[in-house]
């Protein structure tokens, strides 16, 4: 023991490396040899010439390799997967012939089919006659890295290849579409792509098209307002449209927009098609009536049959107070009238039965509240898929008070009919009798006018004149109207 601590003293103050040299190595105490052999590597073998695991010692700071005390004594082949027992008989045997193998070797190791896991061992001589000692890493977090890649990698590579599917979709259902179809970009106005349907109806070229102002191939529009329009025609509840003259061709096209969103960007999907009833003869009037449309002093507007709002003119936003289109179109037409509902189903039940209406008295609101009294004339317009009433509103509040005299009655008038029955009572009848009698006139002339333009709807025609139902029906039976309109 004394010379023991003599040879380690005097490599200690020498500083020659002879320890390792000089068998020294038993100096190291078994307990302390089994924690370095550990801490050195994941899981360490002792191998005999055999095959057989004499010692297995692991690291104590990884527990995911569980008790594996059961391997002593028993051949390594045992707790390896097929494919690695050749791989450890060949380097075991090249061991014992007195060659240590040059480069690690990475094994998979298994126990009863339980769980399976790579090590990457070394073989190391250690002073035993032809036992091994075998360090090992585990390299289960590399494999699980590998495979984490791997998957990564297919699951790229199905993203560009389903990426590649879609797009090759994409472009043959464009080039063969009959319909022309082009995407622009709500923030730049531009066309970001287009098939050859559209470049024929605009006159030119696919690639031509690709990234130019939607704006430049249309007539009188700027890019802001005809963007605008686009946007607004998206809101019509039953698909709105506009209709433009293409500055190449000059043809009448009628886009039909619809709007999304895509990565973060809102894109308009604009079907276009020719319009046929656009004749070229007829190029000047349309764009004469267009004109009207937007600078005519009466207000213009047109609805859907169901009293749906599709497009008004400047007239009619300075008539109903409203600063912006988007805040007209889109919403029912009922909205702006003095009656509601009572009023819009006199200005959509008559055009539709008869074709038109030619005077309708009401008020329209405003959105500051304000009454202003109109005269509203309205037109069925059969135009295939999507008809539309068109109305023309007429402010009548300045000349209101100062109406009267001619053929036509005014308010508190009767017509010239009437009047004259009743001026044949003079003399016959006293004074209270003939007021009994035109009050009767003109009370009997207001519920037939009311029957009439609510189409006999009884209850609309009672809301319209003010009165409860009840009394209504009392009217029309004092005046024999009701079996008339029955």
């Amino acid at each position: 023991m004394y010379g023991q601590i003599c040879r380690v003293t005097a490599f200690m103050t020498t500083g020659e490396n002879t320890f390792w040299s000089s068998g020294a190595v038993p100096l190291i105490e078994p307990e302390f040899l089994s924690s370095i052999i550990g801490a050195a590597s994941d899981i360490a073998l002792v191998v005999s010439a055999e095959g057989i695991i004499l010692s297995v010692v692991l690291n104590s700071h990884i527990d995911s390799f569980g008790n594996l005390k059961h391997w002593e004594g028993r051949p390594v082949t045992k707790f390896l997967t097929v494919e690695s027992v050749p791989k450890f008989e060949k380097a075991h045997s090249a061991y014992l012939d007195g060659e240590v193998p040059a480069k690690p070797l990475e094994l998979n190791h298994s126990d009863n089919a339980v769980w399976q896991y790579p090590v990457r061992y070394t073989f190391h001589r250690f002073g035993q006659e032809d036992a091994a000692l075998l360090l090992g890493r585990d390299l289960r977090p590399i494999a699980e890295t590998q495979q984490q890649l791997v998957q990564a990698q297919i699951a790229l590579e199905q993203g560009y290849e389903a990426r590649r599917e879609f797009d090759a979709r994409y472009r043959v259902l464009m080039s063969n579409s009959s319909q022309a179809v082009a995407f622009v970009s709500v923030l730049t106005g531009r066309i970001e792509d287009a098939n050859e349907a559209a470049a024929g109806l605009l006159g030119l070229s696919a690639e031509a098209l690709q990234g130019s102002a939607f704006a430049q191939h249309f007539a009188d529009r700027s890019s802001v307002e005809l963007t605008e329009s686009l946007m607004n025609a998206t809101l019509a509840e039953e698909g709105g449209q506009v209709t433009l003259r293409a500055t190449r061709t000059g043809q009448q096209v009628v886009l039909q927009p619809v709007v999304f969103r895509a990565a973060g960007q809102r894109v308009l999907l604009c079907r276009m098609s020719s319009d046929p009833g656009a004749g070229k003869p007829a190029e000047a009037g349309a764009g004469q009536m267009l004109s009207l449309f937007r600078s005519g002093v009466d207000a213009m507007l047109f609805m859907s049959p169901k009293g749906v709002v599709l497009s008004v003119n400047e007239s009619f936003l300075d008539l109903a107070g409203a600063p912006h289109l988007s805040d007209v179109v889109g919403r029912s037409f009922a909205d702006f009238l003095a009656r509601g509902q009572i009023d819009l189903g006199v200005l959509t039940d008559q055009p539709q039965r008869s074709g038109q209406m030619r005077f309708y008295t009401t008020r329209l609101i405003n959105d500051l509240g304000t009454r202003v009294a109109v005269e509203i004339s309205a037109t069925r317009l059969d135009d295939g898929d999507a008809p539309a009433i068109g109305c023309i509103i007429r402010d009548v509040s300045r000349s209101e008070a100062t109406r009267g005299g001619g053929n036509v009655a005014g308010p508190g008038q009767m017509p010239a009919e009437p009047a004259r029955k009743v001026m044949d009572l003079v003399g016959s009848a006293s004074l209270k009798d003939i007021v009994a009698e035109t009050t009767d006139v003109v009370e009997k002339m207001c519920i037939e006018t009311a029957v009439e333009l609510t189409n006999n709807n009884r209850v609309a025609a009672a809301e319209m004149l003010g009165l409860s139902r009840q009394s209504l029906y009392v009217k029309l039976r004092k005046y024999g109207l009701l079996a008339k309109n029955g």
